[in-house]
């Protein structure tokens, strides 16, 4: 399933990648797992949206950025459109996930490489001994490199492999996030995807927007992890929170902006506003690490979010409209809530 690409692939950047390697992160990997088998973890049954069921997958956290657990379904109140909706189904769900991790290829981020790959070294220690895990990387088009799968060395590997294409060319963030959609479709239970980009794009703004509709219409959760660092030009008022995660609560401003990103020229700039908008209509977050140092910790939180979320299914309408969702936690301790913006409801039976 390989695209035909102008690539290049350096066998410094394997070896350094396999002496990371011998150097632990298997056999942390090991350990990890040698532990789990001596845990017996609750099975929840899955579900998936339907045209009957919206599925939610809720993170809470409490003013130190802790994630709350213990909650039931008795502490949300779910509002569809600003009226009360029902409570159908619920899971405390510390279960494992399925990750779909998309990477970046672009000659961008082989002038940044050495970010890039402290970014994979981070993830593979941050994951839990079951979670599954893919690879997909993309440049002006998406490239399935591995298929779902528990052995993280597997992952190892495909990363070693990553190729770089070189040259101008189209930089197709968007779709590539489109195609992944559809081939997480027939997937059942947690679908996350964590994206490893720059965030540009060249691709015409509609584009962006044939993906925001797909988003809405899907129950895929975004976490975005930019690179470039420095090479970012970041509003100056953001400059103090460059080493934080950009966090995108329900109730955030960037609800009414997922069109934005479309309408600026392909900058930085645009990249954040995407990024940011992609994890707003998700219930995901957007993270702007500004050295090597800043992933480790970043990959920390991801993989904390994974274990810590709530599924939570209400009824749909059916009108075939978009319908924004808020969903509040009775705790008194709960600060925010990452939950996706909203669902695009079936249409109307016939009569």
């Amino acid at each position: 399933m390989r695209f035909s690409i102008v690539a290049f692939s350096r066998p410094i950047l394997r070896g350094r990648l396999t002496a990371l390697l011998a150097c632990g992160i298997v056999a942390a990997l090991c350990t990890r797992s040698s532990n789990a088998q001596d845990q017996t973890v609750p099975v929840t049954p899955a579900i998936r949206s339907t045209a009957e069921l919206v599925k939610l997958d809720v993170s809470v956290l409490d003013k130190h950025g802790d994630y709350i657990a213990g909650l039931t379904a008795k502490d949300f109140h779910i509002l569809d459109n600003n009226s009360d909706r029902v409570i159908e189904y619920f899971a405390p769900v510390d279960a494992p996930a399925r990750l779909l991790v998309i990477v970046e290829t672009s000659p961008a981020v082989y002038l940044i490489q050495d970010q890039h790959l402290a970014a994979a070294y981070s993830l593979l220690q941050g994951l839990g001994a079951d979670d599954e895990v893919a690879l997909i990387s993309y440049d002006s088009a998406p490239h399935p490199l591995l298929s779902f799968t528990s052995q993280k060395s597997e992952l190892v590997k495909a990363l070693g492999n990553l190729q770089y294409m070189l040259g101008s060319g189209h930089l197709n963030l968007f779709d590539s996030i489109s195609t992944a959609i559809d081939w997480l479709a027939p997937v059942i239970g947690k679908k996350e995807i964590v994206l490893l980009t720059t965030g540009l794009d060249s691709s015409p703004p509609a584009r962006w927007d044939a993906l925001v509709a797909k988003l809405r219409a899907h129950d895929v959760v975004i976490y975005s992890v930019a690179l470039g660092g420095p090479l970012r030009h970041a509003p100056a008022k953001k400059s103090k929170q460059a080493k934080k995660s950009k966090s995108v609560a329900t109730d955030s401003d960037s609800a009414n902006s997922d069109s934005s990103p479309a309408e600026n020229p392909v900058s930085f700039q645009k990249a954040d506003a995407a990024l940011e908008s992609l994890a707003s209509i998700t219930g995901g977050q957007v993270y702007f690490p500004s050295s090597p140092a800043d992933f480790t910790r970043i990959y920390r939180e991801i993989a904390s979010a994974l274990r810590h979320q709530y599924v939570l299914g209400v009824a749909p309408a059916h009108d075939g409209q978009f319908h924004t969702l808020t969903v509040q936690a009775s705790d008194p301790s709960a600060q925010r809530i990452f939950v996706r913006q909203g669902y695009l409801a079936p249409p109307a039976s016939a009569p």
